[in-house]
């Protein structure tokens, strides 16, 4: 019997920095419409989805060969660069870095990255610091720029020794990108990774402008901002719009583009929340983008609980899970506020949660198992993971993410009226004194005494010495003598 079946692509664009003019959007929008293409979604990095059929293609091919847009077909060879331009002026009001140099830095790549590459403001909630693989924060001074390298198919982070000049942004990525990929031996997918090696043969490869900082990076206090329907700022309006399924209508947008050029507005943004944010809406223009918000049946108020999640680009199976969880919250009236979720269905995806919902490995689907992780203090933009249960049915989560959001908010109340939170210098002259966690040379995982080890029913409060001498890494099963101490509060640094 014939097969019949349709053979159907995935398609991606990358917008750098998140920025896209509504210009080029407007043709892409033409030749997909034409296409027979109806709706599109945006990623987790900032970048534009879309599925074709195989006949689709061809067209689209050609659309966008003539408007000289780039594309990848199923295939992620270069991510976007992520920028948090997105979020200037509307979550954050930076010193110095500003529209022009986030725009001045794209402009000097030359090539096309096959690392992910970073470009965040310090001061901002909304876009993740660390999802990268080169990951440029900005400093206290101008135009210059911490570095942090997270090696690639790994959780190994290494901060470069000085500051990094923006101009030299993109040449460095450069350079990293080569030493790396030409040496994965020891850079790629590697248990250990000798950071400061890498930093001296790529020093010596070039001439780069580097200054000593004048503080370390101090990450914000956590906090997702409501990135959705109108907001004013600066006399004006932003305007955040969010699909719970992910696709935005080719209609929708294409009206949405021509109200953006009748209005003036040269460019939209999205966010690794797959949301769009639209920046410079007048007051007068309002009841313009009423008008097809309406006609197009837009949704813009969502309850907050569904915004806070993190799922895999194109996963309908996280997604599925997250409209389940997410509706069980709101049943529940469970708060979740300075939290945010990721769902993780592939091991290897770098998501961005302060709870962390990831799926074994397993080959029976029918019986899926789940391991529920928390990062340090609950801070998203932390790396450091500690398990709180393994192994647990589908049917279990929604119970034991209650009790976990339960534990956060004890552990607030109990820090409520303690001293300053560590992420922010205070004007205390006393020197903290330093407190120690214990870290698996292996995978990174943490133990803290002052969390315990649910999973192993270890009690918070136990310290390191106390432990059972069978006691293994709960994500890699490491010895416990494959743990060594390391000062707690150096860990906030990633």
């Amino acid at each position: 019997m014939e097969n019949t079946e349709i053979k159907t692509h995935q398609i991606k664009v990358n917008l750098p920095g998140g920025i896209v003019s509504v210009g080029d959007l407007s043709v892409m929008l033409e030749t997909l419409e034409k296409s027979g293409v109806e709706n599109l979604r945006f990623g987790t990095r900032q970048q534009l989805y879309f599925s074709a059929t195989s006949a689709q293609l061809e067209d689209i091919e050609h659309g966008f060969l003539i408007s000289d847009t780039d594309f990848e077909t199923d295939t992620d060879r270069h991510p976007n660069i992520v920028s948090s331009y997105v979020a200037e002026d509307l979550f954050n009001s930076s010193n110095w870095l500003r529209e022009g140099v986030y725009k001045d830095i794209l402009d000097t790549f030359s090539y096309t990255p096959g690392l992910k590459i970073n470009l965040i403001d310090d001061s901002q909630n909304l876009i993740p610091f660390f999802s990268g693989n080169l990951n440029f924060i900005s400093s206290d001074i101008g135009s210059y720029w911490h570095l942090y390298i997270r090696f690639p198919k790994t959780n190994i982070i290494y901060y470069w020794s000085s500051l990094v000049y923006s101009e030299d942004i993109a040449v460095l990525s450069e350079a990293i990108e080569n030493t790396i990929l030409t040496q994965k031996s020891l850079y790629f997918d590697q248990p250990e990774i000798e950071g400061r090696q890498l930093e001296t043969m790529v020093r010596a490869s070039g001439s780069f402008l580097f200054q000593e900082a004048a503080s370390p990076l101090k990450l914000p206090d956590f906090q997702l901002p409501y990135y959705e329907g109108f907001n004013k700022y600066n006399e004006k309006y932003w305007l955040g719009i969010y699909r719970r399924n992910e696709l935005f209508p080719i209609v929708f947008l294409k009206e949405l583009c021509k109200v953006c050029s009748k209005t003036r507005i040269g460019q939209i943004h999205t966010t690794p929340w797959k949301s769009i944010i639209i920046k410079g809406v007048e007051p007068a223009d309002r009841k313009l983008w009423n008008a097809i918000l309406d006609k197009n049946r837009m949704n813009v108020r969502h309850a907050s609980n569904e915004l806070n999640w993190q799922t895999e680009d194109l996963c309908e199976e996280g997604l599925k899970l997250k409209h389940e969880l997410v509706a069980g919250f709101n049943a529940a009236d469970l708060r979740t506020f300075k939290l945010c979720f990721a769902i993780k269905i592939n091991p290897k995806s770098g998501l961005f949660g302060s709870v962390i919902i990831k799926k074994q490995t397993q080959e029976d689907h029918n019986d899926a198992r789940f391991d529920l992780l928390h990062t340090t203090d609950f801070n998203p933009n932390s790396k450091h993971y500690h398990a709180y249960v393994r192994g647990i049915s589908k049917a279990d989560l929604l119970p034991q993410l209650t009790r976990l959001c339960e534990a956060y908010y004890q552990q607030q109340t109990l820090a409520a009226g303690e001293q300053a939170d560590h992420y922010y210098e205070t004007d205390n002259p006393i020197e903290p004194e330093l407190s120690y966690v214990h870290q698996c040379k292996h995978c990174l995982s943490i133990y803290d005494e002052a969390w315990g080890e649910e999973s192993f029913n270890i009690p918070a409060g136990t310290p390191f010495s106390g432990l059972p001498d069978d006691y293994c890494c709960p994500l890699c099963e490491s010895a416990r003598t494959e743990f060594t101490p390391i000062i707690k509060e150096t860990l906030n640094t990633f």
